[in-house]
């Protein structure tokens, strides 16, 4: 049988074709548009999403069988308000996960409403990215919209609904949402009542490897597949990746170095550090996860080598990069402010430590170092939480790249374990596709069946007692510049 898997990314669509060995048969990205109306506002319209989606799965399987398809899931962008009227209309365009515009909502929700409440109704506390401020920022700024909605979902669920008529979500992409009681995997009635809204507003709630339905026949026939294809609930596009990386189980991590970074460490256990600089999270394994989540990863790459230094060739930009842990320039890489941990929009992308003699290589090495070093600030969160991890999965655009894999094992001093697959949130959703249709047991049997580790990189430790040293300089940086960044923002 074929599984499709469908990841809902921030500037593509990306579908993959797996068949029931985990084999992938084929992979099609579809590109659509981002709106950016005012400085840190974030919007997409969702008919560009589904659109794509459609074209891009008759294109997946244009040499296949469509006659063996199965199922289909999803991993997508998380946080992204989609509201709907009661005719299913799309009201306006989604508010993306990192659209800026919610400072006086989350002031609200943290400093009026209080972080411990969010806490305890949640697990997490507001940061601008999620879903309950949004809803409050169309409630106190575009009134007349608010009093239209009849749905509230996601990125990924729009697409699931336009496909099967259900409005479905699952848990680890409700958990981003900060009005879903994490810790109970059901909605929070609390916030739902300082959100203005009501529960029948919201999706049903399912597990991420649970089907909430069958393909509707008349998508069905235009893609010519069987009128049983499930759909399965799919999951936030961290958490699928997860999946599909083979984070899954108890006390395993990954790393994600893509246009945002994460760390993500599976846990069959709830829990919530002392401070909420980390997410707490339902798992789409079933259990629960902490993610520290940087705003800007891969991208602050992307944007020094393609805007700031004007090349497309990146690996001979890091071949000249020699002396790893001695260098003198230090770069915090929030471009769009910053979630895990210091959770501070108007935080912003700093160099500091350049003299006459800093060359072009140590500026492009204290970008890939910065980003690491600031995986590392949400790394130590969940090691005071006594959380031992000795290696970790790797994935994302940036983890092609073989010298930043050595600086995250050498910086955050952990085993990297490259895969031989990385496919992430798409391969996931197949994942978890299968897991609907009875293909496996359990999400955590398919990812023993299809992941396999093909290379290590393995921490030095003169190497990391240099960066050692460094980090310790590093993260006295943003404390420093924290009082200025409210004065320039």
């Amino acid at each position: 049988m074929l599984y499709i898997g469908i990841d809902l990314g921030t500037s593509a669509v990306k579908l993959l074709l797996m068949d029931s060995q985990g084999k992938i048969r084929n992979i099609v990205s579809r590109e659509y548009p981002i709106y950016f109306p005012n400085p840190g506002w974030s919007e997409q319209k969702p008919e560009d999403w589904y659109e794509q989606t459609m074209i891009g799965i008759d294109e997946l399987l244009k040499d296949a069988d469509r006659s063996q398809v199965a199922g289909i899931s999803f991993g997508g962008q998380m946080h992204g308000l989609v509201i709907l009227d009661k005719d299913d209309n799309v009201i306006r365009p989604a508010l993306l996960w990192n659209d800026g515009r919610t400072y006086e909502e989350c002031d609200y929700l943290n400093n009026v409403i209080g972080k411990e409440k969010l806490s305890r109704y949640t697990a997490n506390i507001s940061f601008t990215g999620f879903t309950a401020p949004k809803i409050l920022w169309v409630k106190n700024k575009e009134p007349e919209n608010f009093a239209r909605i009849a749905k509230i979902m996601l990125p990924k669920d729009y697409i699931a609904y336009k496909l099967t008529g259900v409005h479905c979500t699952d848990v680890s992409d409700a958990s981003g949402m900060l009005i879903f009681d994490v810790k109970n995997r059901r909605w929070s009635k609390e916030m739902c009542e300082i959100c203005g809204i009501r529960e029948d507003q919201l999706a049903t709630c399912f597990e991420s490897y649970e089907s909430v339905g069958c393909v509707l026949p008349e998508i069905a026939d235009k893609l010519g597949i069987p009128h049983t294809v499930k759909v399965a609930a799919g999951a936030g596009d961290n958490a699928a990746a997860a999946v599909g990386t083979g984070t899954v189980g108890d006390g395993m991590c990954n790393i994600s170095l893509g246009t945002s970074g994460t760390i993500f460490i599976s846990s069959r256990n709830f829990g919530v550090d002392k401070y909420n600089a980390l997410h707490s999270f339902a798992h789409a394994d079933g259990s629960y996860h902490l993610m520290g989540c940087m705003l800007s990863a891969a991208s602050c790459n992307k944007w020094w080598m393609d805007d700031i230094i004007g090349t497309r060739d990146y690996g001979a930009e890091q071949k000249a990069i020699e002396k790893l842990g001695e260098n003198h320039v230090y770069f915090l890489p929030y471009l769009m402010g910053e979630r895990s941990p210091h959770n501070n929009p108007n935080a912003r992308g700093t160099f500091i430590g350049m003299t006459m003699d800093t060359t072009r290589a140590d500026m492009t090495q204290a970008v890939l170092e910065g980003v690491a070093f600031a995986l590392r600030d949400s790394f130590e969160v969940a090691k005071s939480l006594g959380i031992k991890i000795e290696r970790t999965k790797i994935c994302g655009g940036g983890a092609k790249s073989p010298l930043w894999k050595k600086m995250i094992a050498n910086i955050l001093n952990l085993k990297v374990d490259v895969i031989e697959v990385e496919e992430g949130p798409s391969l996931g959703g197949a994942m978890l596709a299968a897991v609907a249709c009875g293909e496996f047991e359990s999400v955590e049997e398919a990812a023993a069946r299809i992941v396999k580790v093909v290379d290590t990189v393995e921490p030095d430790p003169e190497l990391v007692a240099k960066y050692d040293g460094r980090y310790a300089q590093f993260k006295e940086i943003y404390p420093a510049c924290k009082p200025l960044f409210e004065i320039i923002k």
